[in-house]
């Protein structure tokens, strides 16, 4: 049997197969699409006691399932009802913000201009989030767009969606396989000490009471390599950066930027007092921002987009005397470099 809907609780326990169109997709995220009322906890309690089975295999909630594998789902009583909000209630204006922000679209895919402090899933105290706003972006298709990858709330930019299974199927393995080119515009606090390069250094996951983060860790970290280019600087004091990560680490890019003295500005969780300029009221927001992106398009060909400079990034450009035109003739002067 391959469930093809939202599936019922039951008393009796379940053998499903792995629908074709669901190649690569995360067990608990399986789960989170064939029984919604199910929670996360819950699912990680059956997992951990072996009641949840992959081919008769104990596995995570973060094993990616292969078509025709079969999942075996112990007894769900049916969950107390909840007093909570139905998904598909979305404010007019959320909605109305959320379409006027597309900034691509077709049968397959959407991206959108993801705004700086709205946080792309729910979390502990988090309750507005895009994933809780996705059935305004549903539009005419047969299914509620679906999450792909993650920008960090206070990050701004390109984010990209699949408009049904296949298609997430198809761009979660591009991210995986870093089959996409990623470009972020950042504004740091000093300038690195040289105008192009590479920083190669492993992160490792630190768990604390404000939160996760991460840290340089030669012996457990896992590699993390970022590519970057100073577009301008200002003496020793700034500078505004192109980067490129080139492994998807949790906070890459902060990370690495404060671990060469150079942390992007109104990164306190990354850089502390150091990701300010003294003397310079530029705003709390963070100057991350992610500018472009280029990968495979479920239907062939490759899909191109970028996102305009956001508001709170060009007034500081513009304060520090930056040029938000130089960026264009840098990204040309780089691509006619053969050795970049």
């Amino acid at each position: 049997m391959s469930p093809t809907s939202p599936m019922s609780p039951t008393s009796a326990v379940q053998m499903l197969a792995v629908g074709a169109d669901e190649g690569e997709v995360r067990l608990d995220r399986w789960f989170k699409r064939h029984f919604p009322d199910l929670s996360h906890g819950r699912l990680e309690k059956m997992l951990r006691k072996g009641q949840v089975r992959v081919d008769g295999a104990k596995v995570k909630a973060s094993h990616r399932l292969q078509p025709g594998q079969e999942v075996r789902v112990p007894p769900l009583d049916a969950p107390a009802p909840k007093k909570k909000r139905p998904r598909g209630e979305v404010s007019e204006q959320d909605a109305k913000e959320l379409r006027q922000r597309i900034l691509h679209q077709d049968a397959s895919v959407l991206v959108l201009d993801k705004p700086a402090g709205l946080a792309v899933q729910g979390g502990s105290g988090t309750k507005r989030h895009i994933d809780g706003m996705l059935d305004a972006l549903q539009f005419d298709a047969k299914e509620r767009p679906r999450l792909v990858h993650r920008l960090d709330r206070d990050t701004s930019g390109v984010l990209v969606l699949a408009r049904h299974a296949r298609a997430a199927t198809a761009l979660t393995g591009a991210f995986r396989d870093r089959d996409t080119e990623k470009l972020y515009w950042a504004i740091v606090a000093g300038v690195p000490s040289e105008p192009r390069g590479q920083i190669n250094l492993p992160l490792a996951k630190t768990p604390g009471p404000d939160g996760e983060r991460v840290r340089v860790d030669r012996k457990l970290g896992k590699q993390a390599i970022t590519d970057f280019v100073i577009i301008e600087k200002i003496g020793d004091q700034a500078a505004w950066l192109a980067l490129w990560p080139r492994t998807g680490r949790t906070h890459q890019l902060r990370a690495h930027c404060a671990a060469i003295g150079t942390p992007i500005l109104g990164d306190g969780k990354y850089g502390g007092i150091d990701a300010n300029l003294p003397g310079m009221d530029l705003g709390k927001g963070l100057h991350l921002h992610a500018r472009s992106i280029e990968l495979p398009h479920p239907d062939g060909g490759t899909l191109s987009v970028e996102a305009p400079i956001p508001a709170h990034f060009r007034t500081t450009l513009r304060t520090l005397g930056f040029n938000p035109e130089a960026a264009a003739e840098r990204m040309a002067e780089l691509a006619a470099e053969e050795e970049w």
